[in-house]
Formats: structure tokens, C-alpha cells, sequence
């Protein structure tokens, strides 16, 4: 059960963004024309934002910086209303991905996990988890073995402290590297799994979204699978038991939409909102998020 009035902690990934978003087809060997923004970044990050701006009173993140852009990253977080725990890693420089974005707002990374990582065990205390009510890891920890490392621990510590913790798979391309065994095993005892619909062919095997959340769901209580401008799918014991629709949206970058979905989904749920209700939120941020460039909230009010 979800403790009301808890503090949401993410564990997970802190990226700087280089978007380039092209309005034609890349040319090879030569000049393509593109407006380029250097923005803050990560899944992990982008989702703890985004719950902020959902409306959640505590918000934390832990995550793994290089001292190259600490300083930078730690005042975006505090100015997203997010209260960050950045380790400072003095051998490797922060994430980078570089985002490129085609006219149809389709986005394709290219990344650097840099100190992302590195985020190891030392960095980890069962001291993080007091006053929270629920923890969210993003999916790229378990990519690396020392990040693995540490989200099963974390795990580990917020279920011996019976706090639901919810798992973002992250990247499809990553999970076929992993392979779909092991990160099902390390993703184990998890209560939510929050993939997209690919995350979810890649764990699976199935073509069809409702047959792979089914099947997801019977390995962890609750799935909800995002299928980008067709909404979600959310499943429970075995079934889907819910189909949300997106609410209508002009793209312009798709680069953290999925994230938005995240944050604003564990949102509601610390509100005390059903599943069904907390998807309907994720898509209502998914598609706001898809109105701007970049992975963040928009500046301003929600």
C-alpha cells in the first residue's frame, strides 16, 4: 500500500540533451539544417519533474552526476521543485544523449551513460527511503552492473519497508542487449512495470500490447503499458482491466513523453487515485509533454 502523504523517490538517470530537431531527412556527408538546444535531461530526472508539476509536495532524486554540469543539473532539478541527491563522480563527465527529432516529432538517441551509470552501492543508504511512500527506478540502472547492483538493493530495502517500488524499463534497444530474462529477474519483486508498447514486445515476445501487459502483469501486480498517441493499457492478476485514451496533441519532440506519463502516473497514485484514473493523468501529461522540446515540464504553471 502507498503511504499518503509520502515523499516520491526516484532512483535513476541524470542526462544533459543535446536536441537537434530536423525538419528534413538527415543528409549524409553534408549539412542538414536543424535547431539544436542543449536542455536537462534523463529519464529518471524527467519523471521526477514531472511529478512535481503533477502536483506532488516532495519529490526526490538520487542520481549520479559528473562535476562538469553538477551545478547546472542540481539548480534545474530545485527550480522543477524536485529535491535532488546528486553523487558527483570525479572520473566521469554526466550522461549525454544527443536527440535527434525528425519532422514527425519521432526522436532517435544516440548516448553516452557516462556517470549515469557509476551510480554504485556506496551511493545507496536504507536511510534515503525515510519518509517515503513510494520509489521509482528508472530502467537504465539495470543496463550497467554497478547501477544493477544498486536498484536491487534498493529494491530490496523499499519492499523490507513494505514501499511499493515501480520500474520504468527504458529503452527497448538496451533490453534486447540485456536480454529479457535478466531483467525481468533483476526487475523482480517490483509491485508496478511501466513499459511502452515496444519495452513490452522486447520483454515478451508478443506482437499485441494487451497480450504482453497480460502477461506482464502476472509476474507483477500491476502493468501499464504506454502506446504513445493511443493511450494506455493497464493490467492487473492477468487481464487488462483498463484502456485509456490520449487526449489530442500537436508533437513537435516525443523525447520524454513516456517519462511525463511516469511521473504523473506515481502522482496520482500517491493522491490515492486507481490505476485506471492515475493513466488517464499519465496520458494528460504524455500529451503535453510531446508540445515542447526537450524532456521537462514547460516553465509556468500546469
Amino acid at each position: 500500500m502507498t503511504r499518503a502523504g509520502g515523499a516520491l523517490l526516484v532512483v535513476g538517470d541524470v542526462v544533459t540533451d543535446v536536441v537537434a530537431r530536423h525538419r528534413t531527412p538527415l543528409a549524409p556527408a553534408t549539412d542538414t539544417a536543424a535547431e539544436i538546444r542543449t536542455l536537462p535531461g534523463g529519464a529518471g530526472a524527467n519523471a521526477a519533474c514531472w511529478a512535481a508539476r503533477s502536483g506532488l509536495a516532495e519529490v526526490r532524486l538520487l542520481g549520479r552526476v559528473g562535476t562538469d554540469a553538477a551545478g547546472w543539473h542540481e539548480r534545474a532539478l530545485r527550480g522543477a521543485g524536485v529535491r535532488p541527491l546528486l553523487v558527483q563522480d570525479p572520473d566521469a563527465a554526466t550522461a549525454t544523449v544527443i536527440a535527434l527529432v525528425d519532422g514527425s516529432a519521432e526522436r532517435t538517441f544516440l548516448t553516452d551513460s557516462g556517470a549515469a551509470l557509476r551510480l554504485s552501492p556506496a551511493d545507496w543508504s536504507p536511510g534515503l527511503l525515510d519518509g517515503v511512500a513510494r520509489l521509482h527506478l528508472s530502467g537504465y540502472l539495470f543496463f550497467a552492473a554497478p547501477s544493477r547492483e544498486t536498484a536491487r538493493r534498493a529494491l530490496w530495502d523499499a519492499r523490507e519497508a513494505g514501499i511499493p517500488v515501480s520500474v520504468d524499463p527504458a529503452s527497448a534497444g538496451f533490453l534486447a542487449e540485456l536480454g529479457a530474462d535478466r531483467f525481468l529477474s533483476a526487475a523482480e519483486g517490483a509491485e508496478t512495470l511501466l513499459p511502452n508498447a515496444d519495452e513490452a514486445r522486447s520483454l515478451t515476445g508478443s506482437d499485441e500490447p494487451d497480450s504482453a501487459a497480460a502477461e506482464l502483469s502476472r509476474r507483477f501486480p500491476l502493468v501499464v503499458v504506454t502506446l504513445g498517441a493511443a493511450g494506455a493499457l493497464v493490467a492487473e492478476g492477468g487481464a487488462v482491466t483498463a484502456r485509456v485514451a490520449a487526449p489530442p496533441a500537436r508533437p513537435v519532440d516525443s523525447t520524454g513523453a513516456g517519462d511525463a506519463f511516469t511521473g504523473a502516473f506515481l502522482a496520482a497514485l500517491l493522491a490515492g487515485e486507481v490505476p485506471a484514473r492515475a493513466a488517464e493523468a499519465g496520458c494528460r501529461a504524455g500529451a503535453e509533454a510531446v508540445t515542447t522540446l526537450g524532456g521537462r515540464p514547460p516553465a509556468g504553471p500546469a
